[in-house]
């Protein structure tokens, strides 16, 4: 098991306060850089914002052993244009198949990742997995998320267009990271759209470890009271070190999250280790 994990924030809707030639900047999406042995860089945001945040840090994102995307929206995934030929050799990428669904909003507006498969493949080395797998020493991703709380991913105002039909889009390929360390799990999410909860329950089954040390990301959690409490009520029967909710949840989520849990928010800029023995 991992005796520390380092985490740091690349990209997220606020940044930490910085000063002078040490300003970061806040971005809607989410980049988190995971140091567990292995280097892994955890979704890109939307741009090169993350870059920025990195290089302030003392962070080339393009040394990491391995990226990976937490699921196919633009937020997450299309820094991956400014990380593109900025080494040598093409870095392994690891995603879920159904990242490159053409999806939208309800509006019908573009939801999706900016580029093809084919592009992807011609700057990455490309890995697809529905299936979970161990990526480093006791470091996991989860592949396909199985839905089996009845307040969570169970309606969605997006759709996927297939052929001719436009279909609902529950987000299948969204997924997480999950590292095994001496005080439990640390659970890494990029937006939750399987739920939160859902993600703690299936890193259980993946890693074999039911202590919960960490659990931080997105959470998902937008103008819906009944999941906000039935999530709150999950973390206070299955309790959790270190709850650090950002990204897509909302304030009434961070309030009440902070009411009951006495959360830390976490913002691009900060880095925080976990895991301590």
């Amino acid at each position: 098991m991992k005796a520390a994990v380092q985490i740091s924030i690349l990209c997220e809707d606020q940044a930490r306060m910085g000063f002078k030639d040490k300003i970061f900047l806040a971005q809607h999406g989410f980049s988190a850089f995971v140091e567990a042995g292995a280097k892994i860089l955890f979704d890109t945001g939307a741009t090169d914002v993350f870059l920025h945040n990195a290089k302030l840090l003392g962070i080339d994102p393009a040394a990491a052993d391995l990226v990976v995307l937490s699921h196919g929206h633009w937020d997450h995934s299309d820094g991956l244009k400014a990380l593109a030929g900025r080494t040598d050799k093409k870095l392994r990428l690891l995603l879920h198949p159904g990242v490159f669904a053409d999806r939208h909003k309800a509006s019908g507006e573009y939801n999706g990742v900016g580029f093809t498969r084919q592009q992807i493949a011609q700057n990455f080395e490309l890995v697809e997995s529905e299936a979970s797998c161990e990526v480093a020493p006791d470091v996991f991703f989860l592949g396909e998320i199985p839905r089996i709380n009845d307040f969570e991913a169970r309606r969605t105002p997006f759709f996927q267009v297939t052929g001719d039909r436009q279909v609902p889009d529950f987000i299948l390929d969204d997924s997480a990271l999950a590292i095994r360390t001496a005080r439990g799990l640390v659970i890494v999410s990029g937006c939750s759209h399987a739920g939160i909860c859902n993600i703690v329950q299936q890193a259980r089954t993946v890693t074999g470890e039911d202590r919960l040390h960490a659990v931080l990301g997105g959470f998902h959690l937008l103008e819906n009271p009944e999941q906000l409490e039935r999530t709150v009520a999950f973390f206070e029967t299955n309790r959790v070190e270190h709850l650090y909710p950002m990204h897509c949840t909302d304030l009434t989520a961070l309030s009440r999250f902070h009411q009951q849990f006495k959360i830390r928010k976490l913002c691009a800029g900060d880095r925080i280790t976990l895991g301590n023995a």
